[in-house]
């Protein structure tokens, strides 16, 4: 059974233009490198050839999960959530209870994660720890590194 995830309608192109450009883009290389390799001469003996169907079918592996991924999409509806709680999409100012130092992160999918632009997966331990909570919540979070416990400041949208 296929997983659904949820994504931004902003994830979610970025997904799908990267199927794209894999279809076209990725495909005529992977068929310019086969021509490449197969001009070389005996196939039986020619690694190079062996090496470019590898690379083709890697490629072909990585578009079909891409393309199931992009089928089991669902787009958020923003319409029917609870704003006082931390969900996907919740943009959440924590404050960690250790060292009082205050971090603000974004829960969004697991593709769409990137801790330098402070977007946390909704799957990752912290993402986990602060769903469902609401802002004056602490939150005790275990961690491979240990426990951390946060504050939940605000949660915003």
């Amino acid at each position: 059974m296929a997983t659904i995830n949820y994504y931004t309608p902003e994830g979610l192109q970025k997904l799908k233009e990267e199927l794209q450009d894999l279809k076209i883009r990725g495909r005529a290389k992977a068929a310019e490198d086969l021509r490449e390799a197969r001009d070389k001469g005996d196939l039986s003996e020619n690694a190079e050839y062996d090496a470019a169907k590898d690379a083709q079918g890697l490629l072909e592996l990585k578009i079909a999960k891409l393309e199931e991924v992009v089928g089991n999409a669902r787009l958020i509806d923003e319409t029917n959530m609870d704003f006082t709680k931390v969900l996907i999409m919740s943009k959440v100012k924590l404050k960690n209870l250790k060292n009082n130092m205050v971090l603000d992160y974004t829960l969004v999918a697991e593709e769409e994660a990137n801790l330098a632009a402070g977007k946390i997966s909704v799957k990752s331990p912290i993402g986990k720890g602060l769903l469902g909570k609401s802002a004056g919540d602490t939150a005790e979070i275990v961690v491979p590194a240990g426990k951390l416990q946060f504050e939940i400041l605000e949660i915003s949208r």
